[in-house]
């Protein structure tokens, strides 16, 4: 199988594509999706949103039809009634958030200056139980993903603007994640951008690989393969363990990190999360 998959991603890297290590942020970006644009000519830059099946026309079809009736549909509804569940002092997840936790959800990742670490939403949603005199949630699925997946629809149709605020560690983070995005890693020496960058659209055993702009647009997710929801962060941890590298743990410093870099990549798209997929 590693000779399979080196094979297969090494169609890919002729002409490879990586991001400047001195670039700033909005250097990044533009040339990140201006790649995308002109590799996939035929997807509407808005689009991207809808990961593979925004480049290739039978998957998207068959998306289309599970699209109908989506699989993520009672975790909506089990995610509001736990969101609106008081805790045991009587509050509830609202009294955490601006707006009540209604329609602010793509705003993250964001960089927490006063904290000095990047806060995304399931960490947040688990300060809050903490705060609250609740125990933490486990991060990868369950109620957490359900509650993601409430907070998440209510945002749906907004635009992702993930900034980087004038703040060394803030920068710094965002230099982490994009470190981790274009790191080899595991027994089959692989990054994130081997199979989201220079293989997308490509072929990998019977699956093909995304394209890296719009990825976390529409987590949390339903996937076929769970069998229910899962977080980002789940499928981080999924990705290292298919090329056989040792995971960090969710919410760690390095995820949230990466977190925060492949979701600043995809500024300027729209929010369409919780989805399905394969």
């Amino acid at each position: 199988m590693k000779k399979l998959l080196t094979a297969t991603l090494a169609l890919g890297l002729l002409g490879a594509f990586t991001l400047p290590a001195q670039a700033t942020p909005q250097e990044d970006l533009e040339k990140f999706q201006s790649y995308y644009y002109k590799r996939f000519p035929n997807t509407p830059k808005g689009d991207f949103i809808n990961g593979v099946y925004s480049i290739d026309a039978a998957s998207r079809a068959q998306w289309e039809e599970i699209e109908e009736f989506p699989p993520y549909e009672l975790s909506i509804d089990k995610g509001k009634k736990l969101f609106n569940t008081p805790f045991k002092n009587g509050k509830t997840y609202a009294s955490c958030f601006e707006n009540d936790g209604i329609g602010i959800a793509h705003r993250y990742p964001f960089f927490d200056t006063n904290a000095g670490e990047v806060i995304t939403l399931e960490l947040a949603i688990n300060t809050c139980r903490e705060a609250n005199g609740e125990k933490p949630l486990k991060y990868k699925k369950g109620a957490i993903a359900d509650i993601s997946a409430y907070m998440k629809y209510t945002s749906r149709g907004e635009t992702i603007n993930i900034v980087i605020p004038d703040d060394p560690r803030a920068l710094a983070a965002y230099e982490r994640g994009k470190k981790n995005f274009y790191a080899k890693r595991g027994q089959m020496n692989v990054s994130c951008a081997d199979c989201h960058i220079h293989n997308a659209g490509n072929m990998i055993r019977a699956d093909l690989l995304g394209p890296g702009l719009g990825q976390p647009t529409h987590f949390p997710v339903y996937r076929s393969k769970w069998g229910g929801m899962g977080t980002l962060q789940r499928r981080y941890t999924g990705c290292n363990k298919q090329v056989r590298a040792k995971p960090y743990k969710a919410q760690s410093p390095e995820y949230r990190a990466l977190e925060y870099f492949h979701t600043y990549m995809s500024n300027g798209l729209e929010s369409n999360g919780p989805g399905a997929r394969k």
